[in-house]
C-alpha cells in the first residue's frame, strides 16, 4: 500500500467504492487521514462499514463541512455530459476534487528513497487502443529482464494498493482519459502516448476534450521522456509542441505505419520487423513476424511502444527482443487460445470499439469473424479497409440484424447469441481460418462487461473442440 501523504488529521471524502475508491480510503487511512465514505450502492457502502469506515450521504446540506479533499472513481462524470451532483458540491463549498491517481503521485516519494542506489521510477500508459497491451508488456520484459516492476491503474492492481517500489523499481501504469482528466498531480518519468481515435466523446464533450485530457499526462506531468505515437496528427501535434527541436531526444517517435526518418529517436515498425534510429544512424532491428503474442500492426506499435520505454529506462535491445519474443498476450485483446484442425481461434473482445475492430481485421487473413454488440456512435463505415479479410461475419447481440445492414458486401449470418455464432464457425471454418471474435461494440447488451463476452466465446469453443 501507498499511505497518502498531506491529510494527516483530517477527513477527506471519498466518492464511489469500487476497487479504486475502497483502496483509496485504505490509503488515507494509513496516512493518518479520517476517510469519509459514499456510494449510491447500498451494498457497497455496507462493505466499507464492515471495513470500519463511517460513511456518509455526501449530497446532503453540509455535507463537506470540515472536508478537506474529494477524492472520486474515475467512472463517475465530474464535468460531461453533465457534473455529478457530489462533484458539483464539492464545487460550490470550494473543496478540492482529486482522484486516486493524484494521491499516488503525491505520495509516492518519502525519505527511505534517499538511501537508493537508482530511486523507483514511473512509467505511464496513455492513448485510445493498446494502453493494456503496452503497459503488460513493458512490464513483461522488465521482469523478465530481472527488474523490479509493478502494473497498476487501470490494469492490474489499484495505484494505492502496490507495494512501495523498492531500489530501482519500476511501476508502470496504465491511465485512462478519466484518470488523467482529473488527477491534480502528474508526474511520470516516462510516459507513453500510443494513438488516439474516438472513444468516450459524450464524457469528455467531443474529440478535443478527450485529446486535452490525454494531454495532461504529458503537458502538465513534464516526463523526462515522452514517446510518442505519430500516426495520428494528435500524436504529431504532441510530439512537435514537446520537443525542442529535430534532435531532441528527450521525445521518442513511434509508428507502426511508415518509416520514420531524421535526427531524433525513432521506433517504427515495418513489414513486421521493428527497427530503432538515433542520431540518423539505426541502433537495432527486431524481426516480429513470428511473435504470437503480438499478432498484427496494431500489436507492432505496441512493441515499438513498449520497446521505446523500456530503452528510455536503459534496456539493451537483446534483453527487449527476449522479453518480447517470450510475451502470452493479453486475455481478451487479440489472444490465440486454441489452435485445431489448422484453424487458430482468436479473442479480441477488448475490441469494443471500431478502430480496435479493424485493426483484428487487418491482422489475420481468412477469418470466421465474430462480431456485434451495443453500438456505439459513429457507425461501422470504417471497418471497410478490413472487411476483405473476411469470409464470413456472424453477428451477436439484441441488436444483430442492424448491425448485420451495415456489413455490405460481407457474407453475413445473424446468430444473436454467442453459442451459435460459435458453433456456426466452427461448421464451416477450413484449414488456414481464423475464427475471430472481434465484437467492434460494447458488450452491455448481453454481458457484464468485455471480460465475461470473452470468457463466454473461449468457453464455448473448448467446449466444441473436446479435450
Amino acid at each position: 500500500m501507498i499511505p497518502v501523504q498531506g491529510f494527516e488529521g483530517k477527513s477527506v471524502a471519498v466518492l464511489g467504492l469500487g476497487r479504486s475508491g475502497l483502496a483509496a480510503a485504505r490509503a488515507l487511512k494509513a496516512g493518518g487521514a479520517h476517510p469519509v465514505l459514499w456510494d449510491d450502492n447500498p451494498a457497497a457502502r455496507e462493505k466499507a462499514e464492515a471495513e470500519g469506515f463511517e460513511t456518509r450521504d455526501l449530497s446532503r446540506q453540509g455535507a463537506f463541512d470540515g472536508i478537506a479533499c474529494l477524492v472520486t472513481s474515475p467512472g463517475i462524470p465530474h464535468l460531461y455530459p453533465e457534473p455529478n451532483r457530489v462533484i458539483a458540491a464539492a464545487w460550490e463549498a470550494e473543496v478540492p476534487v482529486d482522484n486516486d491517481i493524484g494521491l499516488f503521485f503525491r505520495s509516492l516519494g518519502h525519505q527511505g528513497w534517499d538511501d537508493f542506489d537508482q530511486p523507483p521510477k514511473v512509467v505511464t500508459v496513455t492513448g485510445s487502443n493498446g494502453k493494456s497491451t503496452t503497459s503488460a508488456l513493458i512490464h513483461h520484459i522488465l521482469s523478465e529482464d530481472g527488474r523490479e516492476s509493478q502494473l497498476a491503474g487501470n490494469i492490474g492492481r489499484g495505484v494505492l494498493d502496490i507495494d512501495p517500489p523498492g531500489d530501482g523499481g519500476v511501476v508502470v501504469l496504465e491511465l485512462s482519459s478519466y484518470q488523467t482528466d482529473l488527477a491534480r498531480a502528474l508526474t511520470p518519468d516516462v510516459a507513453v502516448f500510443s494513438n488516439l481515435s474516438p472513444d468516450h466523446l459524450d464524457r469528455h464533450a467531443g474529440m478535443g476534450g478527450y485529446f486535452a485530457a490525454k494531454r495532461r499526462l504529458f503537458a502538465e506531468g513534464g516526463p523526462d521522456r515522452a514517446v510518442i505515437g505519430v500516426d495520428e496528427r494528435e500524436g504529431q501535434c504532441l510530439a512537435n509542441q514537446l520537443s525542442e527541436g529535430a534532435g531532441d531526444d528527450r521525445v521518442i517517435r513511434v509508428s507502426s505505419a511508415r518509416k520514420l526518418a531524421g535526427p531524433g529517436w525513432l521506433v517504427f515498425a515495418r513489414k513486421g520487423f521493428l527497427t530503432e534510429w538515433r542520431k540518423g544512424r539505426q541502433v537495432a532491428a527486431i524481426d516480429l513476424r513470428e511473435m504470437k503474442g503480438l499478432p498484427g500492426a496494431h500489436n507492432h506499435q505496441n512493441a515499438c511502444a513498449a520497446y521505446a520505454a523500456c530503452r528510455a529506462l536503459g534496456l539493451s535491445p537483446r534483453a527487449i527482443e527476449a522479453g518480447l519474443a517470450s510475451y502470452p498476450g493479453l486475455p481478451h485483446r487479440s489472444q490465440t487460445i486454441a489452435e485445431a484442425r489448422g484453424i487458430r481461434f482468436v479473442n479480441d473482445s477488448k475490441a469494443t470499439n471500431v478502430d480496435s475492430a479493424l485493426k483484428a481485421l487487418e491482422a489475420f487473413q481468412n477469418i470466421r469473424w465474430i462480431c456485434g454488440g451495443l453500438e456505439k456512435e459513429g457507425g461501422l463505415s470504417g471497418l471497410k479497409p478490413g472487411l476483405p479479410n473476411v469470409r464470413k461475419a456472424y453477428v451477436i447481440g439484441r441488436e444483430a440484424a442492424k448491425f448485420a445492414l451495415q456489413l455490405d458486401g460481407t457474407e453475413v449470418e445473424v446468430c444473436t447469441t454467442m453459442e451459435r455464432a460459435v458453433a456456426q464457425a466452427i461448421a464451416e471454418a477450413e484449414a488456414g481460418d481464423v475464427v475471430l471474435l472481434a465484437p467492434a461494440a460494447a458488450s452491455f447488451d448481453q454481458y457484464d462487461n468485455f471480460e465475461k463476452r470473452g470468457d463466454d466465446f473461449v468457453a464455448r469453443v473448448k467446449a466444441a473442440l473436446g479435450p
